[in-house]
């Protein structure tokens, strides 16, 4: 049985504040606590229905500091989603492993005001999908570690560095650097002709207003997906999170090619 307190704390981490103050975190649903018990991950508290505890083994069980076994009943209290799986974690904030060198070997992300909790965990499985480690966000992106977040990355998070930034002075250094800066803009070339290379920075802006002025003179290469439709209503643009699946897919294939 779960006490109040213990309750209470898992309700008040769905929201941000309380997040950065307590640095924890909760992932909910079967597949995704069992994801972070196999990959090793120290889990805080273990709520879960007592026929999810009896599938653990005992491998599973030594990185857990408390286990709590509930009802159904239990779990759509402290819940966020409305229909609850069968298990629910408390996770300590996972500190971000950053080598500055990657900009200059990896392709790497930069989400500029991507605002919509879905959009940005969509593109955490994406980037995971394709091997990209590391997105830098500015600081009035959605939460990385938002519930919504967590569950549209499914369990990504694990593979994927995502770091707040001031975007200005990262671009600034990647320019420095001679690192290419490619942009996702409505006016572009194509990205099915153009010459990708195997690394630099894919910018991406915010779902209504793209990329914001002040980051518009930091890109170097100005890409677009090109629409293959002559429909004028209901698709003028891409969703940010199927925009960046395009560009990455395009960008992986691209893989091995000079600039």
């Amino acid at each position: 049985m779960i006490s109040r307190n213990k309750a209470a704390l898992i309700i008040s981490l769905q929201k941000k504040k309380v997040r950065d103050e307590e640095k924890l975190f909760v992932i909910e649903g079967d597949k995704i606590v069992r994801e972070f018990l196999e990959a090793k991950v120290m889990v805080k508290t273990l709520v879960a229905l007592p026929e999810f505890l009896n599938s653990l083994t005992l491998f599973h069980k030594q990185g857990i500091g408390e286990i709590i076994p509930v009802t159904e009943n239990d779990l759509k209290k402290i819940s966020s989603l409305k229909t609850p799986h069968n298990a629910l974690a408390v996770i300590s904030m996972i500190e971000p492993i950053r080598d500055p060198d990657d900009l200059k070997k990896e392709l790497t992300i930069i989400l500029d005001c991507v605002q919509d909790p879905g959009n940005l965990g969509t593109i955490i499985r994406s980037a995971a999908w394709f091997g990209i480690k590391n997105i830098y966000c500015s600081g009035d992106c959605a939460d990385v570690y938002n519930p919504k977040v967590i569950q549209a990355s499914m369990g990504a998070i694990l593979h994927v560095n995502v770091t707040y930034t001031s975007l200005p002075e990262l671009l600034e250094s990647a320019r420095k650097m001679s690192i290419k800066i490619y942009g996702a803009l409505i006016e572009g070339e194509s990205i099915y002709s153009y010459k990708l290379g195997s690394y630099g920075i894919i910018l991406l802006g915010n779902e209504s207003k793209g990329i914001s002025g002040e980051l518009l003179p930091f890109i170097t290469d100005r890409i677009m997906i090109p629409k293959l439709t002559d429909e004028q209503h209901g698709i003028d643009s891409l969703n940010v999170s199927m925009a960046a699946s395009v560009i990455l897919s395009e960008f992986t294939r691209g893989k091995g090619r000079a600039f």
